[in-house]
């Protein structure tokens, strides 16, 4: 051992030819240990997985073919979401664009044979459901064919319910007390079947474009106007009898744009809400 150490103090180029060839199986050893370190961190073959796609929302409008359920259909389809429309006339008279990406279910809520599936995989449900009528008939309309709808959805696990209801209108709801009687039976249904994800609007008088066969009535040639004098009225609702009557008009636009929000965005609060309510939130982004 004392020889070879001694031979390589007299040989410098021995001393040389030792450390470079030590130094070259270490870097020898370093890049094969850093060969065994890095090959499980290749990804190249999982990024080239691709996830699956996200579930689509599946919206229910009920009632999609009449006024406000065509401007509901038509804001959740310019929202990316699936629509499907249930009336008892099927199909809506409208020839626009929109109009057939929409899929039209017939039924009546009140024979609950007639639209039994029309709930599956649905994510959320939008009524747009009421009528006039004598007192029975509007109970049953406002009412009775909403809470059987409720109930369904409620059963099939839906997350939302969105109801279109009518603001309170004091003397005009004695009036019509079918009507309003339906309204607030349906009105309590939800709030017990969807305590976390039911969502009532109460507009008053609702103006727009309506459609109607070929022609399009522009309702708003009185709303508009009604509305900027009498959204700042609110403190004068307060008063007894006329009160009510001054609750101001909404765009229909809003009203379907609130309501999509309302069934498509889980962090809307649920409950009531009113016109002001209503006017608000269809102004935010």
């Amino acid at each position: 051992m004392s020889a070879i150490v001694s031979r390589l103090i007299h040989s410098p180029s021995s001393v040389s030819r030792a450390l470079s060839s030590g130094l070259l199986n270490y870097g020898r050893l370093l890049s094969t240990e850093s060969n065994r370190v890095d090959e499980p961190l290749k990804v190249e073959e999982a990024e080239t997985v691709k996830a699956p796609p996200p579930p689509s929302e599946k919206l229910l409008v009920l009632g999609g073919n009449g006024f406000v359920g065509s401007h509901v259909c038509k804001e959740a389809l310019d929202q990316g979401l699936s629509v499907s429309s249930l009336s008892r006339s099927g199909r809506s008279s409208i020839r626009e664009s929109w109009a057939d990406k929409v899929e039209w279910l017939q039924g009546s809520l009140l024979v609950p044979e007639s639209w039994k599936d029309v709930m599956n995989d649905v994510t959320a449900v939008i009524s747009c459901v009421g009528g006039f009528g004598s007192n029975s008939y509007m109970y049953k309309i406002n009412g009775t064919s909403n809470i059987n709808a409720i109930r369904a959805a409620a059963e099939k696990g839906v997350k939302r319910f969105v109801y279109i209801s009518a603001a309170d209108f004091g003397l005009v709801n004695y009036l019509l007390q079918g009507y309003y009687e339906g309204k607030r039976a349906a009105e309590a249904e939800l709030l017990t079947k969807f305590t976390y994800g039911g969502v009532i609007l109460r507009p008053g008088f609702i103006y727009g474009t309506r459609q109607v066969g070929s022609m399009k009535i522009p309702l708003g040639l009185i709303g508009s106007p009604l509305e900027m004098v009498l959204q700042h009225a609110k403190p004068l609702n307060r008063l007894p009898l006329v009160g009510p009557l001054l609750t101001p008009p909404v765009n229909v636009t809003a009203v379907a744009k609130v309501a999509v929000r309302a069934a498509n965005d889980p962090v809307f609060p649920p409950g009531i809400v009113d016109v002001h309510g209503i006017l608000r939130y269809s102004e935010r982004k």
